[in-house]
């Protein structure tokens, strides 16, 4: 079984009596080690897909298992443990909290594990030292440029070693220099740490960095 396997998920949402249908029957395997870039137009579906994979919504219908664990009707503190344990998420608009350091930022998925301070605080600074920025670890996120944002939200998604990391367009609020250096460091995390890599991307130069490229639209996978 593939190490991410997505089988003939349906994913709807209510509005009144109205059904919305986003993904119609969508089927997807992804091997271990791998980087999928998710392209398709807005509404398609990308990012409810990535939800999925993360744990983040449930399927309407369908099975999906990430690891070996099936997740579709996983629920509560199950749920809560297996996505701090498993997935690393990086969005495109960082998420950072203002009033907490680099350093407290990288910390916080660490709060939901047991574990003294002094190795949370070890484990932060080894995030940090890996996206270059060991030394802006007492710096808030209003001293940071944009794309220093994005890599301490990268290194808040790698501090618990998760197995798979979902990217939703990372470098979508960035300038081209910025995005590179972002897209150099995915590409370092896939290759030398071997994480499970789906990112969604607007932008085929991004998209061009992955392994492999799946196209949606209206719900559905094209070729």
């Amino acid at each position: 079984m593939a190490f991410v396997e997505v089988q003939n998920v349906r994913k709807a949402y209510r509005r009144g009596a109205e059904e919305i249908l986003v993904l119609d029957g969508l089927s997807l395997s992804i091997p271990e080690g791998d980087f999928v870039a998710l392209m398709g137009p807005s509404g398609s579906g990308k990012t409810t897909l990535l939800n999925l994979i993360g744990g983040i919504d449930q399927p309407t219908s369908g099975e999906i298992t990430v690891a070996g664990t099936s997740i579709a009707r996983m629920q509560g503190a199950a749920l809560a443990h297996w996505r701090s344990a498993t997935i690393g998420y990086i969005f495109q608009l960082y998420n950072l909290m203002p009033v907490l350091t680099a350093l407290q930022n990288v910390e916080l998925p660490l709060l939901l594990l047991k574990m003294s301070s002094a190795e949370r605080r070890r484990r932060a600074m080894f995030a940090l030292d890996l996206v270059g920025l060991g030394d802006r670890a007492k710096h808030y996120p209003r001293q940071l440029s944009g794309g220093q944002e994005q890599r301490v939200a990268i290194a808040r998604a790698v501090v618990s070693d998760p197995k798979v990391l979902l990217a939703d367009e990372p470098t979508g609020d960035l300038d081209r220099k910025a995005a590179e250096e972002i897209l150099l460091l995915l590409e370092r995390l896939n290759r030398e740490f071997k994480k499970t890599i789906v990112m969604v991307t607007h932008d085929a130069h991004a998209a061009e960095r992955a392994h492999r490229l799946v196209h949606l639209d209206k719900g559905v996978l094209t070729a």
